[in-house]
């Protein structure tokens, strides 16, 4: 798989490859998330690609305190051959060079299978309870 930075022309694949893992919700427009990581840290909205399609992705930003994933995604056909591992770990690269000392991410309590997946790669849960506000409403 080849580790690439977003290009805007990714934009159809990679919702379709978000809704097909079942990242997005109602609430969240997938489109203006997309929009908006263009203008921030866009170097670090990465995608997978396998002969020329994309079948991975993973969002990363770093406030100088902590780095954060999201959207980390692998096409269904693709699930279990690595890919999600390479991409984790290329964002720990990333990180590592800008200096960054913790990357924290979200999983929904109910899905065990990727709160197993992210445990083998080192993860743990930490002893917080994610708190958020909307500002703007994607409706």
């Amino acid at each position: 798989m080849q580790i690439r930075p977003f290009r805007d022309d990714d934009e159809p694949a990679v919702v379709a490859l978000w809704r097909a893992c079942g990242l997005t919700r109602p609430w969240n427009d997938p489109h203006k998330d997309i929009a908006r990581k263009r203008i921030v840290q866009r170097e670090m909205f990465l995608v997978g690609e396998l002969d020329g399609r994309v079948v991975a992705t993973v969002m990363a930003g770093y406030d100088g305190h902590r780095a954060w994933m999201y959207y980390l995604a692998v096409a269904p056909a693709h699930q279990r051959q690595g890919l999600g591992t390479l991409l984790v770990r290329r964002v720990e690269e990333e990180m590592l060079v800008r200096g960054c000392p913790k990357v924290s991410l979200l999983v929904r309590s109910a899905n065990e299978q990727v709160r197993a997946f992210y445990r083998k790669l080192g993860y743990a849960q930490d002893d917080s309870v994610p708190l958020g506000k909307r500002l703007i409403p994607d409706e």
